[in-house]
C-alpha cells in the first residue's frame, strides 16, 4: 500500500511543473507540443468526473519530468492510432456536438532507467499536437515499424 499523505504536495509540485512547461520543441513532430490544461486534467480523472486512483495519480506526477526529457529527444514514435470522437463544441454561441478525426502518438523508451510510455494527441487536421498522457510502459508492440493503422496497446483515451 503506498503512502499517501504526501498526495496533495506531489499533485501540487507536479501542476506547477506542468504549468511551466507550456510547449516544448520535438523532434518526432519537428514542431512543438504544447502541455495544456486536458493533459495534466487528464493524469487526474480517466474521464469526466471519473477520478483516477491517487497511487496512479501519484505515480504519473513523479514521470512526468522523464515525460519531458522523452518528448525533447526522441526522433521517433512506436504508436499510432486514429479516430473519430466527439466533442462538444462552441457554435454561434450554443453547445453542439462535433466529431473530430483524433491521433495519439505513443512514445516509447527506457530514459534514466525507467521505461515509459508519453502519449500525445491531436484533434483535427489543424490542431496542435498536445501532451495527452504518461505511463509506465511494461508492454510494447512487436510491429514497431507497422504505422498507420492501431499498434497501440490498451485505450489511449483513458490510458
Amino acid at each position: 500500500m503506498e503512502d499517501l499523505s504526501n498526495y496533495e504536495k506531489l499533485k501540487e509540485d507536479a501542476q506547477k511543473f506542468y504549468n511551466e512547461i507550456r510547449r516544448i520543441y520535438s523532434p518526432v513532430f519537428d514542431n512543438h507540443v504544447y502541455f495544456n490544461s486536458e493533459g495534466f486534467n487528464h493524469i487526474v480523472f480517466k474521464k469526466a468526473r471519473s477520478e483516477r486512483e491517487k497511487t496512479s495519480q501519484m505515480l504519473r506526477f513523479k514521470l512526468l519530468p522523464l515525460a519531458k526529457k522523452l518528448i525533447e529527444k526522441s526522433t521517433t514514435y512506436q504508436e499510432f492510432e486514429e479516430t473519430i470522437k466527439e466533442f462538444e463544441v462552441k457554435n454561434f454561441k450554443k453547445k453542439v456536438r462535433k466529431s473530430r478525426p483524433v491521433k495519439y502518438w505513443g512514445v516509447i523508451a527506457i530514459i534514466e532507467g525507467r521505461k515509459i510510455k508519453v502519449i500525445l494527441r491531436k484533434i483535427g487536421d489543424n490542431g496542435t499536437v498536445h501532451f495527452w498522457s504518461v505511463v509506465p510502459a511494461w508492454v510494447t508492440n512487436k510491429y514497431r515499424d507497422i504505422k498507420f493503422f492501431t499498434t497501440m496497446k490498451g485505450n489511449p483515451e483513458e490510458d
